[in-house]
């Protein structure tokens, strides 16, 4: 039976259809911010040897953090308007806008104008993953929302390896990996537009005159405990992630291995990402999500100290290097599907958009502590070192969160799973 939504679009049809889309659409908008956020690693090199509007090393750093800021920015402001005026209006806008201004990156005519084309676009971009997270988990139900959150980051190392597979590919001619970006996001919103549809839980609240609530309602007693435990973890989690897709084989190449085997180990710890998004969503439905999500940090730990070890059998540093990934990966998703599944509907995209934009400030710092290590000559073993301490501190802030869902204001009617 036909179907209409609150936003005007065309009408849709069938509960099993709609899920398919949510699933389909939310997943290839996360590979779209996994080839963007690898994107500029990708080219920085090319940038710097053909002096690309007189780009300098610090240019590249600036235009880098700058990116990541944006992100950060709209992680955070993202939540309260999708709060308010609905998730699928906010994707497909948030779409929209990254899409266009990656399209004029490579139209900069000054290195200024090419950081601020990027930390426009990050807008855009941050604002992705949070409402993407949200709509997949409140299309789920409460016993598969750790792997909604789970099976939909895989789409972030998903656009990673393609960006990494292009980028050898078009070598020099750069500027086709952002018009290529820009074009799907504009063709992906589009088909958001006709088959995306509202989150239910939204629609219902509406319907039902629920009051929206502010980002001050995170800092309230009900939900301030959990709230400072998910910003910590997310922080680690992300600085996690971050440090080590940028600085790992450098670490490696201190370590002493030579640089191709150092380069597979990025591949390796990103395959093993994904292996560990699928099966850390299906523990934690089964096993809770508190409670897995602080064993994966916890070997988390270990598999970062064992890297501080030179180790002489190949195969042996790659099964390391794979649980790594396994771990280190899922453990940062899973602190996500603890907030879809601790937040009532009123209040959930705003929470997942204050952790992923404060943890997007781990995304910054991480990469930038390290690179210190290694600029100081003590990248190896200290960098892991380093890793193994911040999982040990993301490891305590999950274990300061409550194991229930919280309690549902007066003024909210659809509770926490």
């Amino acid at each position: 039976m036909a179907s209409t939504t609150t936003s005007g679009a065309p009408a849709r049809t069938g509960r099993a259809g709609n899920s398919r889309w949510t699933v389909i659409l939310c997943w290839i908008t996360v590979l779209l911010e996994g080839y963007d956020l690898v994107v500029l690693g990708a080219i920085i090199p090319t940038l710097l040897k053909t002096h690309h509007l007189g780009m300098t090393a610090g240019d590249a750093t600036t235009i880098a953090t700058l990116s990541l800021v944006g992100v950060a920015i709209g992680a955070v402001c993202v939540g309260p308007l999708a709060d308010r005026l609905g998730r699928r209006r906010l994707l497909i806008g948030s779409v929209v806008l990254f899409s266009v201004f990656t399209i004029v990156v490579p139209l900069a005519t000054s290195v200024w104008m090419f950081a601020a084309l990027r930390l426009v676009a990050g807008l855009g971009l941050g604002a992705c993953m949070p409402v993407s997270l949200t709509m997949m988990a409140e299309h789920m139900p409460a016993s598969r929302r750790a792997r909604a959150s789970t099976l939909t980051m895989t789409g972030y190392h998903t656009g990673a390896v393609i960006t990494s597979l292009l980028a050898l590919q078009v070598t020099d001619n750069w500027e086709i990996l952002f018009y290529l970006l820009g074009v799907v996001g504009l063709v992906v919103a589009a088909v958001q537009w006709f088959r995306l549809p509202e989150s239910e839980a939204f629609v219902r609240a509406k319907q039902d005159g629920e009051q929206r609530v502010p980002f001050t309602e995170l800092l309230k007693p009900a939900y301030l405990r959990a709230g400072i435990g998910i910003w910590v973890a997310s922080f680690m989690g992300l600085l996690l992630v971050y440090g080590l897709n940028t600085w790992l084989p450098k670490l490696m190449n201190d370590a002493g291995y030579p640089v191709p085997t150092a380069v597979t180990q990025l591949l390796v710890l990103n395959v093993g990402g994904v292996v560990g998004l699928v099966l850390g969503g299906f523990v934690a439905d089964r096993r809770g999500i508190k409670g897995t999500t602080m064993s994966w940090f916890a070997v988390s730990v270990v598999m970062l100290a064992c890297l501080s070890i030179k180790m002489e059998s190949d195969l042996m540093l790659n099964v390391v290097v794979f649980f790594t990934g396994v771990f280190v990966f899922s453990a940062m998703v899973l602190v996500y599907a603890y907030v879809t599944n601790f937040y009532p509907a009123a209040v959930r995209s705003t929470a997942l958009g204050s952790a992923s934009g404060i943890g997007r400030i781990g995304s910054i710092v991480g990469p930038s502590i390290t690179g210190a290590l290694v600029s100081s000559g003590i990248g190896h073993p200290w960098g892991f070192y380093f890793f193994a301490a911040v999982a040990g501190l993301g490891f305590l802030a999950v274990l300061t969160l409550p194991r229930t869902a919280a309690a549902v204001p007066a003024e909210t009617v659809e509770p926490a799973a």
